[in-house]
């Protein structure tokens, strides 16, 4: 069975870079009858916090991307620390004792040589002078001098010559395991079958492909996602920020996000999807590209308005406690997002002003006797309409806009002709008077 995992930290707010590596998981694992793991790596004790554990599973929650199984890295230190010992026993972790100012010299040296900086391993010699010092060791994995290759489902053909790439370092000098390991153990004792990731990882990965094979774990096959591209500040601009919490305040329907996502950087056209199951039936790596995705948050809006305008109420009932069905679908093609609901019920459940010239409140002052009696209905305006046009020269806009304005206060909105029933014979009455005052 294939078998996936979406692997963040618990160090801040899930960003739509995340979601986009957890949603072509989850995809890939609907399309194949798989198992979605969702694995909070949260070794970094300082930093992580169960704040952003919650936050990170109220997002995918509120995506609907719902994990299959959950563990935590923290759960799992003894397992690192068999799995070091394995490789200790194998040679193929040594202890090693420069500090880090070192290793920028070092560094710093290779290049004004024109060298990669590549981890230079010291003399045994070197490491007794440092252990006499009583310097506290940490640990790389030595990786053998091969090309290291896999077939990436999105890359193709990878090849990379580990003399390219630094010993990593597997083991910090306090003893707790780096990311490298942890995550290899846990790909491995957790029969993890697939990775995928952002294209940022393809280096880790070539180191990884060793590290499994020395533990004695299968390799799964791998996936890198070209990384997303957005236009500077433009996330800081609008809808309040790149997370996906800030997309959810500002009224950003959940499925616009993945339609989203889960389209760009692929040969399939951005449109917008209504279920989950929808999405997951197109899904195909053959179909994603190696040049950078753009992510562009007007498109995101737009698909959000799409979403909307073919919302039934049941769908957003819960987010409008305060409205009712005839109210949505009269206003439901006039909104951007959610909240803007909440605008028009308040418009015409309250009060609002408009700015009218004399000679609009005079022919305002004209149109109130010719309204149709009730009960209403959206025939209603036509007929009031049809009233009024004999008994003055006014055409067009220079007709429509006084009563909208008289009515709603705003220029743009719903079709008349649907808010007048919802506003009533006595409401627009009060309002249509009080403009002639």
């Amino acid at each position: 069975m294939i078998k996936v995992r979406f692997a963040p930290s618990p160090t801040g707010f899930l960003h739509v870079g995340n979601v986009r590596t957890a949603l072509v998981n989850w995809l890939f694992a609907r399309k194949n009858a798989g198992h979605f793991l969702l694995r909070i790596d949260d070794t970094d004790t300082e930093r992580s916090k169960t704040e952003y554990e919650a936050a990170i599973k109220e997002d995918l929650s509120w995506l609907s991307i719902a994990w299959d199984s959950l563990e935590h890295q923290s759960k799992r230190f003894d397992r690192y620390k068999i799995a070091a010992g394995k490789l200790t026993a194998s040679g193929r972790l040594y202890a090693c004792y420069e500090t880090p100012e070192e290793l920028d010299v070092q560094r710093k040296m290779l290049a004004s040589r024109g060298l990669p900086p590549i981890y230079k391993r010291a003399t045994e010699e070197q490491n007794k002078k440092y252990q006499a010092e009583g310097r506290k060791p940490h640990y790389r994995f030595s990786l053998h001098d091969e090309e290291i290759t896999w077939e990436d489902l999105i890359r193709g053909h990878v090849a990379m010559k580990a003399t390219t790439m630094s010993d990593p370092v597997l083991v910090r000098a306090d003893g707790g395991p780096v990311y490298t390991l942890a995550s290899v153990v846990d790909d491995g004792e957790l029969a993890i079958t697939h990775v995928i990731r952002g294209e940022d990882h393809v280096s880790n990965t070539a180191v990884q492909v060793q590290l499994y094979k020395a533990l004695g774990f299968a390799v799964p096959q791998f996936a890198h996602m070209a990384l997303l591209k957005t236009k500077d500040g433009e996330m800081s601009k609008r809808l309040g920020g790149n997370d996906i919490r800030a997309l959810r305040e500002a009224g950003i329907l959940p499925m616009a996000v993945n339609s989203l996502l889960a389209r760009i950087g692929t040969s399939d056209a951005v449109e917008p999807f209504a279920t989950m199951a929808a999405l997951a039936e197109g899904f195909d790596f053959k179909k994603f590209g190696r040049a950078p995705a753009n992510y562009d948050v007007a498109e995101l809006e737009k698909l959000n308005e799409k979403l909307l305008h073919q919302l039934p109420f049941t769908a957003v009932k819960d987010q409008l406690s305060f409205a009712d069905e005839p109210f949505w679908l009269s206003i439901r093609a006039n909104i951007k997002i959610l909240p803007e609901a909440k605008q028009w019920w308040d418009i015409l459940h309250g009060e609002v002003e408009a700015d009218l010239n004399h000679d609009d409140r005079a022919f305002i002052r004209s149109t109130v006797t010719l309204l149709p009696p009730e009960p209403w209905n959206e025939a209603t305006y036509d007929a009031w309409i049809a009233a009024i046009k004999p008994t003055t020269t006014r055409k067009g806009k220079e007709l429509f806009m006084p009563l909208r304005l008289a009515l709603t206060g705003r220029e743009h909105g719903p079709e008349l002709k649907k808010l007048l029933p919802l506003l009533g014979q006595k409401k627009v009455i009060i309002r249509l008077a009080g403009r002639v005052v």
